[in-house]
């Protein structure tokens, strides 16, 4: 049975050039990295610290390095004779400007991303690319230069605009606003007017008589149309910090906003693209939707999440209609994971084993260097009200005794009830008899034993669908609601 629904687990650029065909998309929104960091000031080489720890938040992700001159490589040679001459140009002609450095790095990433969006793109498909003011008019320029050449058209410059606290002694206005840019490809697009009309004010409806056609004079009187207002190109909506659809990811966007792009740009039945697919709120509003959808990430937490989110929002049986990719399925797939050199994906080994031990449930350490030993942590009920915690260590090679030593120590300090230590390798006798000395673990509410350092391996995951068994409280990246003391405080 054909899945409508994609969920690809890697990097944007290979999966679309690889497995998304061309003109198969209806719309396609993303919201890249860097959407609302201020991390573009370096061009102007400012020296205050502010600026030299926001440069350096930038190149933790972008620098001037392989991948960046690779991609300049295809544009400059034309890969595959997707580029435009405008879009070649452009980038050239930036280069001496902007210098091999961070800011070139990223709008040659994206300009790559843009110009096989345009690919799978259906001819009267629309892209919404979510930006940040600091680099929106580079990105414009890219839009520009892959869309119109090739009978596309701007439709729109979107103002998304936000409240929030400001920093103390600030010397200009708050920067409460984000861009997005609307391309349609070709003069023909889809726009569901009546489906975002929002309603007029009573104050509108007192001045003004409703008809049945738009706005404007006919004879004396002044019609406004009877479903409501067409909304200006600036949008004030919000997300509660702490309101129900609130998780805790670091770039969540407002379901609302999702859905008027949606319902505005797409039908009953259409594909939806997000490239970037983060906590996965355009696939969420697209399933909502009764939309077919395409998301990919590149780090396993943000696929863990989805799945874990659309479970929850439409029961077990949505998962069925979701095909999944580029998650290892076979020891070599989760070794060339295991040793991947590229920094950005240096933890994805610990995320990926963490989360599909835990069905999902698990909260992963993702800062740098200070996890003492714990790469991870989950939380089970033991009461009606009550959670305990499990701590997660994972090993790619290399394990002895020691590490399960160290387990047990690092369980004391956490106050976790029971550790787990999952590895690539197979474990060695002597940390089979160690994690055997550390004696069970009895868990009252089921009245079952539990092992309290369990060794579990890669090999296990895959190929005997090892999983843990304790009741597991919580989704990824919220932590236990009610309950007992420090028992139920977060890992992070």
């Amino acid at each position: 049975m054909e899945r409508p629904n994609k969920l690809f687990y890697g990097d944007n650029l290979p999966v679309m050039r690889s497995r998304i065909a061309s003109e198969s998309v209806n719309l396609c929104y993303i919201d890249p990295p860097f959407n609302s960091k201020r991390t573009y000031n370096q061009i102007y080489n400012r020296v205050g610290e502010e600026d030299r720890a926001q440069a350096q938040a930038f190149v933790d992700t972008w620098v001037w390095d392989d991948a960046a001159r690779e991609g300049l490589y295809d544009i400059e040679t034309n890969r595959g004779g997707l580029f435009t001459r405008q879009t070649i140009d452009l980038i050239r002609g930036l280069r001496p400007v902007l210098g091999d450095e961070s800011l070139l790095a990223y709008i040659i990433s994206i300009t790559l991303r843009i110009v096989e969006i345009h690919r799978v793109l259906k001819p009267e498909g629309s892209l919404f690319l979510h930006c940040d003011p600091g680099a929106s008019h580079y990105l414009k320029l890219a839009l520009d230069s892959v869309f119109l050449p090739q009978g596309g058209e701007y439709r729109n410059e979107i103002v998304w605009c936000y409240t929030g606290p400001g920093s103390p002694g600030m010397r200009q206005f708050m920067r409460k606003h984000d861009t997005i840019f609307w391309f349609s490809k070709s003069d023909k697009w889809t726009f569901n007017v009546d489906d975002v009309r929002l309603p007029h004010k009573a104050k509108t409806k007192a001045n003004y008589k409703p008809g049945l056609v738009g706005s404007g004079f006919v004879g004396a009187e002044h019609l406004i149309h009877a479903k409501g207002k067409v909304p200006e190109d600036w949008w004030q909506i919000a997300i509660a910090p702490r309101g129900k659809e609130y998780l805790g990811y670091p770039t969540q966007k407002p379901q609302a906003l999702l859905e008027r792009i949606i319902r505005a740009a797409s039908s009953d039945g259409d594909t939806i693209l997000d490239s970037y697919c983060g906590c996965g709120t355009t696939v969420y509003e697209a399933e909502a939707l009764k939309r077919n959808w395409i998301g990919i990430d590149i780090t396993f937490q943000s696929i863990s999440l989805i799945l874990r989110r659309l479970e929850k929002a439409f029961g077990p049986k949505v998962l069925d209609r979701i095909e999944l990719a580029g998650i290892p399925e076979d020891m070599a797939s989760a070794r060339a994971l295991a040793t991947k050199q590229d920094d950005r994906l240096r933890k994805e080994f610990e995320k990926w084993a963490i989360l599909t031990y835990s069905n999902n449930r698990g909260v992963v350490n993702t800062k740098k260097g200070a996890d003492a030993g714990v790469d991870g942590a989950a939380y089970f009920w033991v009461g009606r009200d009550t959670t305990a915690k499990a701590i997660f260590q994972v090993k790619s090679g290399g394990v002895g005794r020691g590490d399960i030593a160290k387990l047990r120590g690092d369980m004391d300090r956490e106050r976790a009830a029971v550790g787990v230590l999952l590895t690539l390798d197979e474990p060695t006798a002597p940390m089979l008899r160690e994690a055997a000395s550390a004696g069970t673990y009895l868990h009252e509410w089921t009245g079952r034993q539990y092992p309290r350092i369990s060794i579990v391996t890669v090999r296990q995951m895959i190929e005997e669908g090892a999983r843990m068994q304790l009741p597991l409280a919580i989704d990824p990246l919220r932590a236990p609601e009610g309950g007992a003391g420090d028992e139920q405080q977060p890992l992070l």
